[in-house]
């Protein structure tokens, strides 16, 4: 039976446990829900005040030259680079992670000319599956929903006709982490495009983006990176893309020369290319400032860390909750999934603002399902334990049935 002791002990054998100080969380709160938003490092407030102060303030229009502004996009996309198993010059930061995408997508399908198919997941994010019926507007595609499981039978079978795969490293709702090499490498035996989501991969498990052959792939930094509300997405793009890669959005910081002015579009050699306009440089260098809390840190460890908190949470849910109501809906096998634990609950949405109200904060998803998102540098054993023993208590005595709880909300 998990008790507040064992989490005490796990927490205290943790190696990455003294990271939790390099981050400003809320005292008496457990933040659960770092697959939304990441909680803020101790690095950006003291950062933004050097850039607003300093940068902005007195060096004005020549930061972009004297603070490297204008190399922040390729400077940081190298940083997460590092995460992601990317060798430097294939990823640039600055856009938002739908105009990435979009990017990403258009880009994918004109490598592959004549093919007519975009293969994506039903259960991708919506904005994912938005942006796919817009990109096959636009490009003459059909969208074939396929769920990650049938892609290599489908590519088997239809594979000549797919120019791309579009599919997310880990399931938002569910937390089911998908094989990245092995759907990879199966678009690759049908000649396709793969795009990779790694929205909720990025910070939180290993990715060997160069070593398993991945084509292109797009992330957001506010989640496991921590980058803030609204911070910049990223874009990788394969070395051996570079010179045949044509992005659909071709701003003037994405050209060969940016300041010559010129009427037509020259694509910049490399990954710069993918750059489109002015980046918001605040948001980029937190980012950049958020992203030190992974130095001297290996994915190894954080992966080990997250798999410990998530068996942890799976076994204070076998104890506490599983003869409540409760349904496990991530796999227990840890090699499934990613940094994530969703339960099922016919009140959930009202379990869940109960919670939050009691500071365990995490968030829930159509139609029935609470997340758990747990960021290894940050959240502990004790916290996993606080939050599971709280939903307990709330569910044994009906406090989510009250009024305060039930009445919908927007945020969720």
């Amino acid at each position: 039976m998990p008790t507040a002791r064992d989490a005490k002990n796990l927490d205290m054998a943790d190696p990455l446990y003294s990271r939790r100080e390099k981050f400003l969380l809320p005292e008496e709160i457990v933040y659960l829900d770092g697959n939304s938003l990441g909680a803020l490092s101790g690095r950006v407030p003291a950062t933004l005040e050097t850039v607003v102060r300093d940068q902005w303030g007195d060096h004005l229009i020549t930061a972009w030259t004297e603070d490297d502004w204008w190399g922040a996009p390729l400077r940081i996309g190298d940083r997460i680079g590092r995460l992601l198993g990317a060798a430097p010059g294939q990823i640039v930061v600055g856009e938002s992670t739908s105009v990435q995408t979009f990017n990403a997508l258009v880009g994918a399908a004109r490598l592959r000319p004549g093919r007519r198919l975009l293969v994506t997941d039903p259960d991708h994010f919506p904005t994912n599956r938005y942006l796919a019926e817009s990109v096959a507007r636009l490009c003459g595609l059909d969208v074939v929903a396929v769920p990650v499981p049938d892609a290599h039978g489908f590519l088997r079978e239809q594979g000549e006709q797919v120019a791309v795969v579009s599919y997310g490293a880990v399931d938002f709702r569910t937390g089911r982490l998908w094989d990245m090499a092995e759907v990879t490498a199966a678009a690759h035996a049908a000649d396709a495009v793969v795009v990779w989501d790694l929205c909720h991969a990025a910070g939180a498990l290993p990715v060997a983006l160069d070593d398993q052959g991945v084509d292109i792939a797009v992330g957001c930094t506010y989640k496991f990176l921590s980058g803030g509300p609204g911070s910049p997405a990223f874009i990788y793009v394969a070395r051996g893309h570079h010179d045949t890669f044509e992005p659909p959005l071709t701003g003037w910081h994405g050209h060969a020369r940016p300041f010559h002015m010129e009427q037509g579009f020259e694509p910049a050699p490399g990954i710069s290319r993918t750059r489109i306009g002015t980046p918001p440089v605040l948001s980029l260098l937190a980012l950049e400032a958020a992203l030190e809390v992974f130095d001297g840190v290996e994915m190894a460890e954080i992966r080990a860390k997250s798999l410990s908190l998530g068996d942890f949470l799976i076994e204070c849910f076998d104890q506490h909750l599983a003869s409540l109501g409760f349904e496990l809906v991530t796999p227990r096998e840890g090699a499934l999934r990613g940094s994530q634990v969703t339960l099922a609950h016919p009140d959930a949405h009202a379990l869940m603002r109960a919670l939050i109200a009691r500071g365990v904060i995490g968030d829930v998803r159509p139609p029935n399902m609470l997340r758990f998102g747990y960021n290894a540098l940050y959240v502990s054993h004790a916290d996993i334990h606080r939050a599971v023993t709280t939903l307990r208590d709330i569910a044994l005595s009906g406090e989510h049935h009250d009024p305060r709880f039930t009445t919908p909300t927007l945020i969720t």
